[in-house]
């Protein structure tokens, strides 16, 4: 078997999260600049700033920091990066992250667009809805996001966002 390329980001993730968000993989921009949701128009950075989940908005180049304030961060394909349309299926690693879950135990996963939760939670085309989910993952609580990507922008809603920051900061 072939050697596995590394990771493009590292993981940002130690026990008992709040909350670990994830993302299907690192875009272009993000890959390139060694930092997560690095792209300008990407609204990663403000959600959590204007939901409350940071008292400040971070910049990419600082997502290290986010363990301060209970968050982490996570992609379902380490391997690979672009954008969605252009990564194949066997990009997506969801056991690897069941097993990620598995072991630091955050309250919450949130995937960070529908496509992300489909591959992440294995459920191939099934449509859901943004927000919490019927469902477990290793323990944690689920959430679905829309995309803070530039590209996504016409599907943009930071209510789901706020409910997220709502049951994150609840404790």
């Amino acid at each position: 078997m072939p050697p596995r390329r590394p990771f493009i980001l590292p993981d940002v993730l130690s026990p008992g999260l709040q909350v670990v968000f994830c993302g299907t993989a690192p875009g272009t921009r993000s890959a390139r600049e060694g930092a997560y949701y690095a792209h300008p128009g990407n609204r990663f950075w403000r959600a959590l700033f204007e939901t409350g989940m940071t008292p400040r908005k971070l910049q990419p180049r600082e997502f290290r920091d986010v363990l301060e304030f209970g968050i982490g961060l996570t992609d379902v394909a380490k391997h690979a990066f672009g954008s969605d349309a252009d990564l194949s299926p066997a990009a997506f690693d969801a056991a690897a992250l069941r097993r990620k879950l598995a072991r630091y135990r955050p309250r919450i996963v949130a995937f960070t667009s529908k496509n992300a939760a489909r591959a992440g939670l294995a459920l191939g085309a099934r449509d859901m809805a943004y927000g919490e989910q019927p469902v477990t993952l290793a323990h944690s609580r689920v959430f679905v996001l829309p995309s803070p990507s530039g590209q996504a922008r016409g599907f943009w809603n930071i209510e789901p966002w706020r409910r997220l920051a709502e049951c994150a900061l609840s404790g």
